[in-house]
C-alpha cells in the first residue's frame, strides 16, 4: 500500500527538523579548519633592516620566487551571549513540533480514510435499499398486471405501478454509480487501485466507552492529548529560543584558538608554529538587526500563543460536537430500527389489502415508499453513530 503524501511529508519534515537539532547541537563542539596553498611570485622579496650602525639585507625569503603554507586551526565557544544554548533550544523545540505535527496528520488521515469507510459502507447500503425497493415495487406491478387481465382494477394504476418501478430502477442506477465513486474515493486514500471492489467489515472498531464519559473529563482530556495544540505549543517556544539566540548576537562572542601553521621560507629560523590564544568578537553597531530581529521573534512567539487559546475553544467544540452526535445517533438507531419494522408490516398489509381490493394502488406505492426510507434512516442512523464516535476519538486525541 502506498503511503499517502502527506503523511510522506509529514515525517520527512519531522526528520529534517531532527537533523536540524543535530547540526544546532554541534555548534556547542570545537570546530577545525584547515587549509593550504601555493602561491608563485614575479620576484621573491628580501629582508632589508638599515639601522645607524648597521645595514643588512637578506637573500630572497622565498626559494625560487614560489613557497608552499598551510594551517590548521581549532576553534572553542566560551562564551556566546546564549547564543548557543538557545538555539539548541530552537531547535529541540522544532523538533517537537514537527513531531506532533506528524502525529496529527496521521491521525487526521485516519480519520479522513474513516470517513471514507463508512461512506463506501452507506453507498452499498443506499444500494441494498434501492434494490429492495425495485423488488417490492416489481412484485406489485407484477399483482397489478395479473389484476387488469382479471379486469379487477382499471390500466391506469398498471401505468402508475410502472412509472414508480422505473424511478425505482433510476435510484439503483444513481445508488449503484455511488457506490463505485465512494469506493474509487476510498481506494485513492489507500494507495490501491481505483476500481478495486474491497472487502470491508460491517462492525468499525470503535471505542464505545468515551460516550460514558463526563463531557468534561473528554475535554479535559483532549486539551492534554491533541498533538495539534502541542505543535502549538512547540512553536511558541522555539520562536522565544531563537529570539534570545538573536539577542545574543549583540553580546561579546569568547572562543579559545588554537592552531599549527607551515611555511615555506629561507629567513625565519623555523618554518612550523604552533599557536593558541583566545578570540574576542563584538559587534558594537549592527543598524539595530539584532534588537530588531529578536523582537520579531518574540512576537511571532506571542501571536502562536494567542492562537493556542484559540484553538483550544475550537478544540472544546469539536468534541462537544461529537459526543452530542453520538447521543443524536443512538436515539435515531432505537426508533429507526422501529420504523422499519412498522414499515415492512404496513407493507405486507398493504399488498394484501390491495388483492383484496380493500387499498388503493397509491396506499401500496406510498408503502413501498416508507419502506425504503425507513431502511435508509435505520442504516445511516447506524454509521452515524460509528462515525460520531471515530470523530469523538479523534477530537480527544485517540485516534
Amino acid at each position: 500500500m502506498r503511503r499517502p503524501p502527506s503523511a510522506s511529508a509529514a515525517s520527512s519534515e519531522a526528520e529534517g527538523a531532527r537533523a536540524a537539532e543535530r547540526a544546532a547541537r554541534g555548534a556547542q563542539w570545537p570546530s577545525l579548519d584547515a587549509n593550504g596553498g601555493y602561491t608563485r611570485l614575479n620576484a621573491s622579496p628580501t629582508l632589508d633592516v638599515v639601522t645607524p650602525s648597521l645595514t643588512f639585507r637578506s637573500g630572497p625569503i622565498f626559494n625560487d620566487d614560489q613557497y608552499v603554507s598551510g594551517s590548521v586551526q581549532m576553534r572553542f565557544p566560551l562564551y556566546a551571549g546564549g547564543r548557543i544554548a538557545a538555539g539548541i533550544d530552537a531547535a529541540h523545540q522544532s523538533t517537537l513540533e514537527a513531531s506532533e505535527n506528524e502525529h496529527s496528520t496521521t491521525s487526521s488521515l485516519r480519520l479522513e480514510v474513516a470517513e471514507a469507510y463508512v461512506d463506501v459502507l452507506r453507498a452499498r447500503r443506499a444500494l441494498e435499499a434501492a434494490q429492495s425497493g425495485v423488488e417490492s415495487l416489481a412484485a406489485h406491478a407484477n399483482d397489478v398486471q395479473q389484476m387488469v387481465e382479471r379486469q379487477l382494477v382499471s390500466k391506469s394504476d398498471l401505468l402508475t405501478a410502472r412509472v414508480a418501478l422505473a424511478n425505482a430502477q433510476e435510484m439503483r442506477v444513481r445508488a449503484a454509480s455511488s457506490v463505485d465513486i465512494t469506493e474509487a474515493t476510498y481506494n485513492r486514500l489507500l494507495g490501491e487501485p481505483l476500481e478495486r471492489s474491497p472487502a470491508l467489515d460491517t462492525q468499525l472498531p470503535v471505542d464505545r466507552s468515551l460516550p460514558t464519559m463526563p463531557i468534561e473529563a473528554l475535554i479535559q482530556r483532549a486539551l492534554e492529548s491533541r498533538s495539534e495544540l502541542k505543535a502549538l505549543d512547540a512553536r511558541a517556544g522555539a520562536l522565544a529560543s531563537r529570539s534570545r539566540a538573536e539577542s545574543g548576537k549583540a553580546l561579546p562572542q569568547l572562543a579559545l584558538v588554537g592552531g599549527y601553521t607551515h611555511l615555506d621560507n629561507e629567513i625565519l629560523d623555523r618554518q612550523n608554529f604552533a599557536t593558541v590564544g583566545i578570540g574576542v568578537t563584538w559587534s558594537l553597531f549592527d543598524g539595530g538587526q539584532a534588537r530588531n530581529q529578536a523582537a520579531a521573534l518574540r512576537s511571532a512567539a506571542r501571536a502562536a500563543q494567542n492562537r493556542m487559546d484559540d484553538l483550544r475553544s475550537n478544540i472544546e467544540l469539536q468534541v462537544r460536537q461529537a459526543w452530542l452526535g453520538v447521543k443524536e445517533a443512538r436515539a435515531r438507531v432505537k426508533a429507526s430500527g422501529d420504523a422499519v419494522a412498522q414499515a415492512e408490516e404496513n407493507l405486507r398489509s398493504s399488498r394484501e389489502l390491495y388483492g383484496a381490493e380493500l387499498a388503493t394502488n397509491t396506499q401500496v406505492l406510498d408503502a413501498v415508499t416508507l419502506q425504503v426510507n425507513a431502511t435508509d434512516n435505520r442504516d445511516n442512523a447506524s454509521l452515524d453513530e460509528s462515525l460520531s464516535l471515530l470523530r469523538l476519538q479523534y477530537a480527544v486525541g485517540a485516534l
